[in-house]
């Protein structure tokens, strides 16, 4: 269900990031050249150190002071690797030794606030180690000396990378299966839906609310498709629990969510929208996962529309617009077979990715459509805007001062987003990350970053890594 860990090569031009990026991913995928500039896009490869899978990104040479080709968007094309990475590997050079370059970009990463360390390269032998602690200066703690040419210590500096994350992440990485998150209030039909799935008395039914009380993972196969059910207890109101085990239960569904890749909230069709159901389905939100809305026990309704139903649920969580909903019955089965083709569609567009030069042409056309208003005197500017993130999609806005982004024009976007791309069934994530100056007068991104998660709930979000995204630059 989780995505790899996310490792970002970073430097200055020419200190050997794609020659490090080529001996970890133990095949030849960049070019290697003396010639400053010839790394351009950032490159994507998978990785693995003693069976811990990962993902490692290179990244070109950062000199805001070069005039090669290129350099303004080699630069952004490592801005935004660093703002995907988990861990960041800084390369520098033994043999130059340290440069005011080197200082700057260690200025920039030590401001990411992420694990970091130092890849002092080019130490060919023993005698020349002891040279390494000439970079104590960078004020990165934690250096390695290795040779990506002569393959020396590069475990070992895998091992400083990834030492403040769990090794018990691989188990995760192993299990391919999508893992389906059926949760509701008590007494919605959760139970019977996955019997009726299985064919078969999986899971006790009773009209008993509460009957369910544990998470029950099921795994089975549906036309040549991996799945894993998770059957939740129900959701009850605060004044409803009444015992420990009832908390508990509660808990559970929390952490059912967390592990799943998509929820089917379930809703009785005869009761509609209760508070309890908004509650989940925020929960869901928060937790970025897709989701499907089911209208169970629509066999036992009479004389409502579905139109009713659908502008209801609409009008309480608007993030339910978004999501497909299929008027079911459990105990029948009326319309389940549907509820596949939707878990296929909405797991795709978790994964799905929008190149940045898409991006890019997708913000210039909203915003000549619609200009920012001017907020006490100035007017919001928009550098460019980069996808760093699935499962769910995370994008960020790059932006003179996000101050200057008004509530109403972030509402603007957010739903021009959704009439071009879609993203079916997810949550979308939009950061703003604005522009500030250093002490030394230079420009430089601030570390504040404001997120807008379906408008307003990005506070909770928890950050997330992603799978292989790579860029389409040859439409630029």
């Amino acid at each position: 269900m989780s995505s790899l860990l996310k490792l970002a090569i970073v430097g200055r031009p020419n200190v050997g990031k794609s020659a490090l990026f080529n001996r970890i991913c133990k095949k030849k995928i960049a070019i290697v050249d003396e010639a400053e500039g010839v790394t351009r896009d950032r490159l994507y490869s998978t990785a693995d150190i003693f069976d811990f899978p990962f993902e490692v990104i290179d990244t070109g040479g950062i000199n805001a002071r070069s005039k090669a080709l290129f350099n303004e968007e080699i630069k952004r094309q490592a801005e935004i690797a660093i703002e995907e990475a988990d861990s960041i590997i800084m390369v520098v050079d033994n043999i130059i030794g340290i440069t005011d370059l080197d200082l700057e970009v260690a200025r920039i990463l030590q401001r990411t606030k992420k694990p970091l360390c130092i890849a002092v390269n080019k130490v060919d032998n023993l005698e020349q180690e002891s040279q390494i602690y000439q970079f104590q200066k960078l004020g990165i703690p934690r250096m390695v000396a290795v040779s990506a040419s002569q393959n020396w210590h590069i475990a070992e500096l895998l091992e400083t990378a990834f030492q403040d994350f769990p090794k018990e992440v691989t188990e995760s990485e192993k299990e391919k299966s999508i893992h389906i998150a059926i949760v509701g209030r008590p007494n919605v039909g959760k139970s019977s839906l996955i019997n009726y799935l299985l064919n078969e008395e999986r899971c006790i039914v009773s009209p008993i609310p509460g009957t369910t009380r544990d998470s029950i993972d099921i795994s089975f196969t549906y036309e040549e498709e991996k799945f894993t059910l998770i059957d939740t207890a129900g959701v009850r109101r605060k004044r409803a629990e009444h015992d420990v085990v009832d908390k508990f239960a509660a808990i559970r569904t929390a952490r059912s969510i967390e592990r799943a890749d998509i929820c089917l909230l379930m809703l009785d069709a005869q009761e509609g929208m209760t508070v309890q159901e908004m509650k989940i389905a925020n929960m869901i939100e928060e937790a970025g996962k897709g989701c499907i809305l089911l209208f169970n026990k629509w066999d036992l309704v009479k004389g409502f529309r579905m139109e009713h139903c659908l502008k209801e649920v609409e009008d309480t969580v608007p993030f339910l617009k978004h999501c497909p909903k299929i008027f079911i019955s459990a105990k029948t089965g009326r319309n389940v077979e549907k509820i596949f083709e939707e878990i296929k569609e909405v797991h795709k567009a978790t994964q799905e990715r929008v190149t940045t030069h898409q991006l890019n042409k997708f913000v210039g056309l909203a915003m000549q459509k619609n200009h920012p208003p001017m907020v006490m005197g100035k007017r919001l500017r928009v550098y460019y805007m980069a996808q760093v993130a699935i499962q769910p999609p995370k994008f960020i806005l790059f932006v003179n001062n996000p101050t200057l982004m008004s509530e109403s024009y972030k509402k603007y976007l957010y739903n021009q987003f959704r009439e071009v791309y879609g993203f079916k069934g997810v949550p979308i994530l939009i950061y703003l990350k604005g522009k500030a100056k250093s002490k030394g007068g230079k420009h430089g991104y601030s570390e504040h970053n404001e997120a807008e998660h379906n408008e307003e709930q990005a506070d909770n979000v928890e950050e997330v890594v992603q799978a292989d995204m790579e860029e389409d630059d040859d439409n630029k």
